[in-house]
């Protein structure tokens, strides 16, 4: 019996240390903006409790993210990957073998477009259409210059920045009087487009969604006319060097999980996670609302998810893996 003990306790001792290798280090991307935050900490407290791993977040960025995990390996994970700006650099990683696209983090797709509150349409119909816009663009006082009209564009440093750079130029919006404001942060932007809201005050300007804004304001998409050229989109208007760009509705922008091929092979039972995880714009609507009213970060909202929603992450992971969580909770 005692030889049965020694023999069973030295076992334990030699197997822990595979039981822990399954997943070493883990690095995830934490994006600066609220639902790529609160995604990357739920993965990590998922990883680290459900599946051992070591996992660490790192600040993030879409083309800096992007671009480092092609050429660095690293992070090892971006939970919530706007890939239509960097899909030419994003597929060449892919067939080279250096990144895989995991999984639909946004199961919808993301929506982008240029955007005014739905009060003013009530009251002028037309400006649903950027002719619309154009003829009554002196609506758009720019509190900087009162002299002109005012678009608010994507923060500086984000990928939809060129973008709406490009289709603002395409449009001819400055020749309507039109001028590209930098609202200098997400912040800002949002700061803006609430506040022309409260005091039902003309505002026009880019916007996405999922977002808790678009979902506590009525906004309307403005039509451009055109439809979607998608190579037109993805060949000239995100990138920075288009000198012609032409007009085209924002496409559907697909939102991934991108590993790197590395992470993904070598721990498979860990990836199947991303692959399974996944949140409705309405799933992720309620929680950036449940955030921005209680002005909870990304660890605090992640909290609040496992703690109220174990019916939407409990069908991400094996059963064992939800109740080690669950025991962490």
């Amino acid at each position: 019996m005692k030889r049965l003990l020694v023999l069973v306790f030295l076992s334990a001792i030699w197997t822990t240390p595979a039981l822990a290798e399954k997943c070493g280090t883990v690095t995830i991307a934490d994006m600066n903006w609220n639902s790529a935050s609160l995604i990357a900490n739920i993965d990590q407290f998922i990883l680290e409790n459900g599946y051992g791993c070591d996992a660490q977040l790192i600040p993030g960025d879409t083309m800096p993210t992007g671009t480092s995990m092609i050429e660095k390996g690293q992070p090892d994970v971006a939970p919530e990957l706007w890939t239509n700006s960097l899909k030419e650099a994003l597929d060449k990683g892919v067939s080279e073998n250096r990144l895989r696209y995991t999984g639909h983090v946004l199961i919808d797709g993301g929506e982008e477009g240029f955007w005014v509150p739905a009060y003013m349409v009530k009251k002028y119909p037309e400006l649903k259409t950027i002719e619309g816009i154009k003829k009554h663009a002196k609506l758009f006082k720019n509190p900087e210059d009162p002299d002109s009209s005012a678009f608010y564009g994507c923060p500086a440093g984000w990928a939809c920045q060129i973008s709406a750079e490009n289709l603002f130029k395409a449009l001819k919006l400055k020749d309507a009087g039109f001028t590209l404001v930098d609202p200098g942060s997400s912040a800002g932007l949002s700061g803006a487009l609430a506040k022309a809201n409260e005091r039902k005050e003309p505002w026009f300007g880019y916007y996405w969604a999922p977002t808790a804004i678009l979902g506590k304001y009525a906004m309307v998409k403005v039509d451009f006319g055109t439809g979607v050229h998608e190579k037109e989109f993805v060949d000239c208007i995100t990138q920075a060097d288009c000198e012609n760009p032409t007009v085209s509705m924002y496409p559907v922008s697909p939102v991934y999980t991108v590993t790197t091929e590395k992470f993904a092979s070598q721990y498979p039972d860990v990836n199947r996670y991303f692959v399974k995880r996944g949140f409705t714009n309405q799933e992720l609507n309620k929680l950036l609302a449940w955030m921005e009213d209680n002005q909870a970060d990304g660890n605090e909202a992640m909290h609040f998810f496992l703690e109220n929603y174990p019916q939407t992450w409990q069908r991400w992971v094996p059963a064992d893996v939800a109740k080690k969580v669950e025991s962490a909770l």
